[in-house]
């Protein structure tokens, strides 16, 4: 059986601030299921404290050494689904209010990075492979190699580092891998450098056996200039150790026929009563014109530039003119904040904008809505529109990224799709494809409902994914 060590900054059921949450907390969970000693290791977060801390056991204490401080570390586990979870706790760095965000992010994640490697030594547990994601973990397949390479079962884990945003690269001053108890030869080397300074995630390209992202079309983007954030010339040199591997999602949390948040549980058998009844509380409770007859478009998202928002607020008058509702749930950039309160000021029962995260809310809008807006920028992979498909709200979305690998566009000579898309970051080319949407729903129910059954049958699953992980593993 082989044994894999996924490392992260976050992780499902326990803590979330994006989607590398949801696919640790889910990937690791199908692939126990399919035989493999599959475990996790986060930090230890303030959150997760609080609200779990009671159910874990201790599993090993030590100190060592973070440049010259001396360091207490307390590995903590439990059990979820098949799935050994770990919890590095330090109360200096991560018993704190939120994740990420912090001045010394750069220090709190060399301290856990190390702590990850020592805590094997520690525990005399050795993984075939170790499944490192994101910046928060790229030091690892380094420290491993390099700092640890003449103990042969360090050096004998094969590395994977996952990309999942390669925007977010933790690049700091080269003075802090004397944290990590190294001198700066690989950073004279280039092999480590990142401008001035040094990068994880750079680090975790370059010392990987192999390099993973989170789909097919993102990992020939990240190939190039303009998706590359300057990483393009060094991923170029691992392009056959590069793979990319959609997310899925778990389809037992996200089921419309058991989800207890909804007003109605459906399935596309009985959609349309299933899809009115969530429609019609989603109207009421956010203040909405009760309306059977009209489109309600929902969106869950930050709210950045990334996300496409100001696509949307550009347009929104010409938007609003359509015969449509506008739901946005989300936080972000104030400008974007203020755009949509200022909508649903001035549109009073066609828009609502509800400010932060609610998941039950969430919930609710994927079921009550009947058209899902992603127009981002870019987007890695996307998991709204793996939820959105589930619950039979079709997804209009850019082509980028895993949204042009997940979403077959509607083709209204063949009448096949599942969703609707636009090629260009254009604001005229959302609205056009949005009147395209309400033209379908309003004057083609036929094709929309072949479509949303085309959607709901959709396996977005981690079943494919999943394999596609062992096979990977199995490579390597």
């Amino acid at each position: 059986m082989k044994s894999v060590l996924f490392v992260a900054g976050e992780a499902l059921p326990f803590i979330k601030t994006g989607g590398l949450a949801d696919v640790i907390g889910s990937a690791p969970k199908v692939l126990a299921a399919k035989g493999v000693d599959a475990r996790v290791v986060i930090p230890l977060y303030k959150p997760i404290a609080e609200k779990y801390f009671s159910e874990f056991k201790e599993e090993v204490f030590f100190e060592m050494f973070v440049g010259p401080r001396q360091c207490p570390c307390t590995v903590y586990s439990t059990v979820r689904d098949g799935v050994k979870y770990y919890f590095i706790q330090h109360a200096g760095y991560f018993e704190r209010d939120v994740c990420y965000g912090y001045p010394d992010d750069g220090e709190r994640f060399a301290f856990f990075q190390i702590c990850v490697v020592e805590m094997l030594v520690r525990m005399n547990y050795f993984p075939d492979i170790i499944h490192n994601n994101d910046w928060q973990t790229g030091m690892i397949p380094y420290l491993c190699k390099v700092k640890y390479g003449s103990d042969d079962r360090y050096r004998n884990m094969k590395q994977i580092f996952m990309i999942h945003n390669i925007a977010f690269q933790g690049n700091y001053s080269s003075d802090i891998l004397s944290l990590f108890g190294v001198d700066k030869t690989h950073f004279y080397d280039g092999s480590l450098r990142m401008y001035d300074g040094i990068g994880y995630m750079k680090a975790g390209i370059v010392y990987a056996d192999k390099v993973m992202t989170v789909s097919n079309t993102y990992a020939k983007e990240i190939l190039t200039s303009e998706f590359g954030e300057n990483l393009e010339t060094v991923l170029e040199l691992r392009k056959d150790d590069l793979y990319g591997v959609v997310n899925g999602i778990d389809v037992d949390l996200w089921n419309p026929k058991t989800d207890p948040m909804l007003a109605a549980n459906y399935s596309f058998r009985n959609f349309k009563s299933g899809k009115l009844a969530n429609k019609k509380a989603l109207q009421e409770e956010l203040g909405l014109e009760v309306r059977d007859d009209v489109m309600v478009v929902g969106m869950v998202a930050r709210l950045t530039w990334q996300k496409g928002v100001y696509l949307i607020s550009q347009r929104l008058n010409e938007i609003l003119g359509i015969n449509l509702q506008l739901v946005i749930l989300g936080t972000g950039e104030s400008d974007a904040e203020y755009y949509f309160r200022e909508m649903e000021n001035n549109h009073k029962g066609q828009a609502v904008y509800y400010r932060g995260y609610n998941e039950e809310l969430a919930h609710r809008i994927y079921a009550g809505s009947d058209l899902f807006l992603m127009p981002s920028l870019y987007e890695p992979c996307g998991i709204s529109q793996l939820i959105s498909m589930r619950y039979g709200t079709l997804p209009l979305v850019r082509e980028t990224g895993g949204l042009k690998d997940t979403v077959q566009p509607y083709n209204e000579y063949t009448k096949e799709g599942c969703g609707f898309s636009f090629a260009n970051f254009n604001s005229w080319d959302l609205y056009n494809t949005l009147c395209l949407a309400a033209k379908v729903f309003y004057d083609r129910p036929n094709d929309w409902r072949e479509m949303v059954h085309s959607a709901m049958s959709k396996d977005v699953s981690w079943e494919h994914s999943a394999q596609d992980y062992i096979n990977i593993y199995e490579a390597l």
